[in-house]
């Protein structure tokens, strides 16, 4: 018998989640505010709920993916949001991607209610989603965990069990920061090699291997070079999980000088009306800096 499941947020990275989950044979019930995006998993399999509460109702677990602490909360606790519909020792599973420390006092006032709380924030975008390859870092208890891992399997290859409530979402800042200053620091040679007279697209295939490869370099610095900025995540998402990151940094007296001016730019670009726009669309910055007209 499938696992019935709930989704309650089916955005970009939702709705990748939810039709991944529907073609691995999970129950789905979907709620979204917009009933376009609940249509689309329909379409695929999924059941469409009136509410989160409706949805939660009919299902063992209930699966997030929504984009702030505030978000969470209303979705949750909110008038016939998950609470006021699952079942007692329904788990919850927040693959949003919020602050630890509003995760913990979600958690908290979820165990008040009786439902268990595990968040796994994810890495990979919805590209990764759609073919089950995404990294997830969890945060919550042993068993709790064990029975996310039940159902996130099905969308993840890489799930690592990080520590308590909260743990999970630490580790997404981190990695966040990490992927930041990598995208600044791609876009940045990017420039550098245009300005030089390299051919930048070959790049990649140069490094490949060495010291200075990542994914990122392979997937972005071709689209850096051709400005294909075709969307699979935003620059104010990001700025986001940088401004997390930093609040983390003063909660522990972390200095974290780069993570700082990478923020900067990512704000400056929202600041300028590319924050719906794709990573690729920090080349601008560097256009910017020459005094190239916007395209």
């Amino acid at each position: 018998m499938s696992r019935k499941v709930a989704l309650i947020g089916a955005g970009a990275m939702g709705g990748a989640i939810g039709q991944r989950l529907v073609e691995t044979g999970i129950a789905l019930c979907v709620f979204d505010p917009d009933p376009a995006k609940v249509a689309a998993l329909v379409k695929r399999g999924a059941q469409g709920a009136a509410s989160a509460g409706d949805a939660a109702a009919r299902s063992e677990a209930v699966i997030l993916s929504l984009n702030s602490p505030k978000i969470v909360r209303l979705a949750v606790f909110g008038e016939k949001g998950v609470a006021s519909g699952a079942k007692h020792g329904t788990l919850i599973i927040d693959m949003s991607s919020i602050d630890p420390e509003a995760t913990r006092e979600l958690a908290a006032d979820a165990a008040d209610k009786g439902l268990r709380w595990v968040d796994s924030p994810l890495s990979g975008g919805a590209p990764k989603a759609l073919i089950g390859a995404l990294t997830l870092m969890a945060g919550g208890a042993e068993q709790d965990v064990a029975d996310a891992h039940e159902i996130l399997k099905h969308v993840s290859t890489n799930f690592t069990h990080m520590g308590p409530v909260g743990a999970g979402q630490t580790t997404k800042l981190i990695n966040q920061v990490l992927c930041g200053l990598n995208f600044l620091a791609v876009a940045e040679a990017t420039q550098l090699a245009i300005d030089a007279g390299v051919d930048a697209a070959k790049i990649p295939q140069a490094l490949k291997g060495g010291r200075a490869d990542s994914a990122i370099l392979q997937e972005y610095m071709p689209r850096y070079v051709a400005r294909d900025y075709r969307r699979t995540g935003r620059i104010d998402n990001m700025v986001k999980d940088l401004n997390g990151a930093q609040d983390l940094a003063r909660r522990t007296n972390t200095a974290m000088p780069l993570t700082a001016t990478c923020a900067e730019v990512h704000r400056m670009l929202t600041a300028a009306g590319l924050g719906g726009e794709d990573q690729a669309a920090l080349m601008e910055y560097f256009r910017g800096a020459k005094r190239e007209i916007l395209e």
